[in-house]
This record gives structure tokens, sequence and C-alpha cells, in this order.
């Protein structure tokens, strides 16, 4: 379980690098945005970013703070799309097709990908916590 764990931590490690991207993206041209949501959006993501990188150290560590992290920052992620394995999401174009086609169901893939993180996630957590004893 912990080799999982670290393979989550990594992937949290590419999602902070391309969610840097975003951020910076963000700042530049906060005030373009004009609808409330995007605003929104765009202020939720700085704090998210701190999550992650947050549960990346706490779940490389094995820690209960990156499962709380992660927890806490899951409904986040799928409002924001800040998906584990959204890069997939990007191999047509770094493959040269710019076909529209492929982003729907590479979007469904890291959907399901992210609920399979958590369940894992919690199955982790459950596995790496200390037994309790039972009181009979």
């Amino acid at each position: 379980m912990r080799i999982l764990l670290r393979v989550f931590a990594f992937l949290d490690v590419l999602t902070i690098i391309f969610m840097t991207m975003q951020l910076w993206d963000i700042s530049n041209n906060f005030d373009k945005f004009t609808v409330r949501s995007e605003k929104i959006q765009a202020i939720l993501m700085f704090p998210v970013f701190g999550l992650v990188i947050i549960g990346a150290l706490g779940l490389s560590l094995a820690k209960k703070y990156g499962f709380i992290s992660y927890y806490i920052q899951f409904p986040f992620r799928l409002y924001l799309w800040v998906l584990s394995l959204g890069f997939i999401t990007l191999l047509p174009e770094a493959l040269g097709n710019y076909d529209d086609k492929w982003f729907p169901i590479l979007l469904k893939v890291c959907y399901v990908g992210e609920f399979m993180r958590l369940y894992l996630t919690i199955r982790a957590h459950y596995l790496i916590q200390e037994p309790r004893p039972l009181n009979s």
C-alpha cells in the first residue's frame, strides 16, 4: 500500500506542475473574468493548490494529514477538474491529433480514475491505521 500511496503522491506532483501553469495564467488574467462562476473557480484554485501540495507530501510519507487533505480536496477536484489522471486528456494533442472527439472520452476516464483513487485511498487509510483493541 505504501507504494500505491507514493504513486498517488507522484500523480499529485504532476498535478502541481500543471496547476502551476494554470495559476500563473489565472493570476495574470483575473481581471478579464466577467462571469461570477469563473471568478469563484479561479479563487478556489489557489487553496486547492495548497491542499494538493500538503496531500502529496502527506501521502508520500503515509501520514494521516495526507489522507485528510485528499478527502477535503476530493469534491473540489471534481468541481475544478483538478484530476489525478487529467494529463491524459493532453495525449491526443501530444500525438498531433487535434480532433475534439477524444476529449470527452478521456475526461470520463479521468473521472472514473479519480473515483478509483478515492476508493483505493480509503482502503489504504484503513489498512495503515493501527489496529484498535476490541471492547468486548
